[in-house]
């Protein structure tokens, strides 16, 4: 989706940071089937990761992956708060995303902040927990709490003397970081992403890779070789067979060239066995 207007303006130069533990695994559903209901992922070391959607709703997605990232640019400007508590307008959070406000994207926040809330997210060993100082077996969220209040009638009478919000308005948001996920942000067990780098990727699997990589990166990697039914899982994509991944990732790859990401990126067969090879690009600023 293309960006609006003020959302160019901006055009955030800064870095962000994320939770380094969290963006080594699978969460936001980036293929085509939307009944799955849950995720499993298997780490190098046999550890296990699962990701269990909320009873009658669905795993989080695209949106919610921006949705996610647009928290912890927030987070990270409000200073980090101890208590983890944010709060905003939906009207102006997803300006700052930059998407179209109308009742279908205040629907969407919603629901996406819901669903960060709901998914459970269950670590056998996989998570490594900075406040333990080890990968812990926990149960947590992204969000550890949610409420979204609808302006008062009073407030809404005074919406017309302002013609930059919408009339549909429907209030702030008040939502906390799950302590596990700031806690590492603020331990530095982190990846840092430059967000305007970011937002310039139009592929939410280019978004996803580019975090990937810079797991690669804080692990002081130049080059990346990683088999393709790990990196399939650790996105996590849908398709089955190299070919139908090749055509996934390919497009993503060339982005990642463009943006200044990766060198190159290259998938090859050896025997039996298929790999991506990432060179990464050094980094600029």
């Amino acid at each position: 989706m293309q960006m609006t207007l003020p959302a160019r303006r901006r055009s955030p130069a800064r870095s962000l940071l994320l939770d380094r533990s969290l963006e080594e695994l699978p969460l936001f559903r980036l293929g085509d089937s939307g009944e799955d209901l849950s995720i499993t992922y298997v780490t190098e070391s046999g550890a296990r990761w699962r990701v269990l959607a909320s009873p009658g709703d669905r795993l989080p997605g695209t949106f919610d992956q921006d949705v996610y990232i647009e928290l912890m640019r927030r987070f990270q400007e409000a200073g980090e708060p101890a208590d983890g508590i944010l709060t905003f307008t939906l009207h102006a959070f997803l300006r700052s995303m930059g998407r179209r406000v109308d009742g279908r994207t205040y629907e969407q926040l919603r629901g996406a902040l819901n669903r960060l809330h709901r998914t459970t997210l269950e670590s056998n060993g996989s998570y490594f927990d900075a406040a333990r100082g080890a990968a812990a077996e926990m149960t947590f969220t992204i969000l550890s709490s949610v409420m979204v209040e609808r302006r008062r009638l009073v407030d809404r009478h005074q919406l017309a003397l302002f013609p930059t919000v919408v009339a549909a308005e429907p209030g702030e948001a008040r939502v906390t970081i799950s302590p596990p996920v700031r806690q590492n942000v603020v331990a530095r067990h982190a990846i840092s992403v430059s967000l305007s780098r970011y937002l310039s990727l139009p592929s939410p699997v280019a978004r996803r890779l580019y975090r990937l990589i810079e797991v690669a990166r804080a692990q002081d990697k130049l080059t990346w070789r990683v088999g393709l039914d790990r990196l399939r899982d650790q996105i996590p994509l849908s398709q089955r067979y190299p070919s139908h991944l090749q055509r996934v990732l390919q497009p993503a790859h060339d982005m990642l060239k463009e943006a200044g990401v990766v060198r190159n990126a290259v998938i090859r067969q050896q025997q039996r066995q298929w790999f991506v090879d990432y060179v990464l690009a050094a980094r600029s600023g």
